[in-house]
């Protein structure tokens, strides 16, 4: 076991590390301080379970501990899936000092962290993701929830982890497809925060794609230390913490309009970065050099032909909209993002008619 980095999120008596590190999951780190009672329940996939479930429950051994297997895939993040956890927990009398474990991508940290947030009121719960993108982003910062047809993560609540625990090797497993999604997420950071990390991933991103050991290290480590600065600053999304949705205004309305599933999250992200950047008035160079990086990655830079009608009906359900005006996360310059409704319309038409 190697822990390759310690980072706090800083929220008073609701701070919790995250810990990134090698074969963590192989019983070598330790859960007991973070785990109050003697129950926990694990809630992991169809796919995933049978990767790492074993060694995880090894970990936990003299616990009284469950394991539930959800269906793999965006489409199943639903009230439906959340319930079935809720309904678990409710047969098996688990109490209120019960601690769910979230061992998954994103999907499941969000759906098992919104049922730790319903059950009794709130119980514990901890992150153990296993998927790039859920590594950089989903599984820090207490955001938890379900779809709904009406749009991405409109049903949910805000409830922080007790911990979250990053195990690099399980990305030895991730699909190339899975990869370069989660890619998507490390980039939005460089370009919404921090010039000198857009550089790097420049500099590094056939590494990445390689599934190089210590570029992974540095771009996790970093990434979750951006997002860990703008969440302890901003937990309930006031006001900063909204630059992390970079791309996503349009990214969940692509998600939306082509059906949960079909494109990955970070794929949609992705293109919705490029219009976002389009639609941000900067100069054509930096628009350039965001798209380049982003196709680099082996990522859509482009929507889907969906029309410009159905999109802007998408987005009319962001979670950024006041008193029915649009907002976005736009780049003032690379490595720094503003929210503004301040935005030319016809250059909105013109980035929501362009399509792949």
């Amino acid at each position: 076991m190697t822990v390759l980095h310690q980072i706090s999120v800083d929220l008073g008596d609701r701070s919790y590390p995250i810990v990134i590190g090698s074969e963590l999951l192989s019983g070598g780190f330790d859960l007991s301080p973070f785990i109050a009672g003697a129950n926990c329940l694990v809630v992991t996939n169809e796919t995933v379970g049978p990767l790492y479930e074993a060694a995880l429950l090894d970990s936990l051994c003299g616990r009284q501990v469950e394991t539930l297997a959800l269906p793999d895939g965006e489409q199943f993040k639903t009230l439906d899936t959340m319930v079935s956890i809720l309904d678990r927990l409710t047969a098996s009398g688990f109490s209120r000092d019960t601690t769910l474990i979230a061992l998954g991508g994103g999907v499941v940290g969000d759906i098992t962290g919104f049922a730790a947030a319903c059950y009794m009121r709130g119980v514990d719960f901890i992150q153990v993701p296993t998927t790039l993108l859920a590594q950089v982003d989903s599984s820090v910062g207490g955001k938890t929830g379900v779809n709904h047809a009406a749009g991405k993560n409109l049903v949910g609540a805000f409830h922080q982890p007790r911990m979250v625990m990053i195990d690099t090797n399980t990305l030895s497993t991730l699909p190339e497809r899975q990869m370069k999604a989660g890619l998507a997420e490390v980039i939005k950071y460089g370009a919404i925060a921090d010039l000198e990390f857009l550089a790097w991933l420049e500099d590094n991103m056939q590494a990445l794609l390689e599934k190089d050991a210590g570029a992974l290290a540095h771009a996790i480590r970093r990434s979750c230390e951006l997002k860990a600065e703008v969440v302890s600053d901003d937990e309930r999304e006031a006001g900063r913490r909204a630059i992390l949705n970079f791309g996503h205004t349009f990214g969940h309305a692509i998600e939306r309009c082509q059906g949960y599933g079909d494109w990955l999250h970070g794929e949609a992200v992705a293109a919705g970065m490029v219009m976002a950047a389009e639609l941000s008035g900067l100069p054509s160079g930096d628009v350039d050099r965001l798209r380049t990086l982003i196709e680099t990655a082996g990522l859509p830079v482009a929507s889907p032909d969906i029309g410009e009608e159905a999109m802007r009906d998408a987005m009319g359900m962001d979670k950024k909209v006041r008193s029915g005006q649009l907002r976005f996360v736009l780049l003032e310059s690379l490595g720094h993002a503003v929210v503004s409704s301040d935005y030319d319309d016809a250059v909105l038409s013109r980035v929501l008619s362009s399509a792949a």
